[in-house]
C-alpha cells in the first residue's frame, strides 16, 4: 500500500506543478527598524511577480542614520528571487528570499557605494480581499570598505496582492 501511496502523491505533486496558472502580482509599502549598529527606522517599498512558487521581486529600502551612535544611514535596492509555499496556510504563505543589488552607506560626509547581495524569508498574512500583512527578516552581505559588512533588517509591511 505504501508504493502506492508514494505514487500518488508524487502524480498529485507533479500535476500541481504542471497545471498552468496566470501569474499574480503584489505590492508591498514597509516600515521597520535596521538593527545593525543600533535600532534606526526603515522604510521602503517592493513589487513583484509569482508563479505557483517561484516569484521575483524589486525592493527599494532606506535607513536613517544616527551619528551619535555611529549609524550610517542605509539604502538598499535589490532584485530578489522568492520560493514560497504555492498555497496559504492558515491564511499564511511564507517564503525564503535571496537577491542583490547595490547598496549606499553614508555616516557623515563619508559615503560607500557597492553591491550587495541578501537573503532572508517571511510570511503574507492575509487579512481581507487582497490585502495582507507582510512581515519580513533580511541579512545584508555588503561589500567594500562598509562600516558594517552584514547590517540586518525587520520590516512589517501593508502587501496588496493583483
Amino acid at each position: 500500500m505504501k508504493p502506492r501511496l508514494s505514487a500518488v502523491a508524487l502524480l498529485t505533486l507533479l500535476v500541481l506543478a504542471l497545471v498552468p496558472r496566470v501569474a499574480a502580482a503584489d505590492a508591498t509599502a514597509f516600515l521597520g527598524t535596521t538593527t545593525t549598529p543600533t535600532n534606526r527606522s526603515a522604510r521602503g517599498f517592493a513589487l513583484g511577480v509569482g508563479l505557483l512558487i517561484v516569484g521575483f521581486e524589486f525592493e527599494y529600502a532606506s535607513t536613517s542614520q544616527d551619528l551619535l551612535s555611529g549609524a550610517p544611514s542605509l539604502r538598499t535596492g535589490s532584485f530578489n528571487g522568492l520560493v514560497q509555499t504555492p498555497f496559504e496556510i492558515a491564511r499564511m504563505q511564507f517564503y525564503a528570499t535571496a537577491g542583490g543589488g547595490i547598496f549606499n552607506e553614508v555616516l557623515g560626509t563619508a559615503s560607500n557605494t557597492n553591491f550587495a547581495v541578501n537573503t532572508g524569508g517571511g510570511v503574507k498574512i492575509s487579512l481581507f480581499g487582497p490585502v495582507r500583512l507582510r512581515l519580513d527578516y533580511r541579512v545584508f552581505k555588503v561589500s567594500g570598505s562598509p562600516l558594517y559588512p552584514h547590517p540586518q533588517r525587520l520590516y512589517a509591511g501593508l502587501n496588496l496582492k493583483f
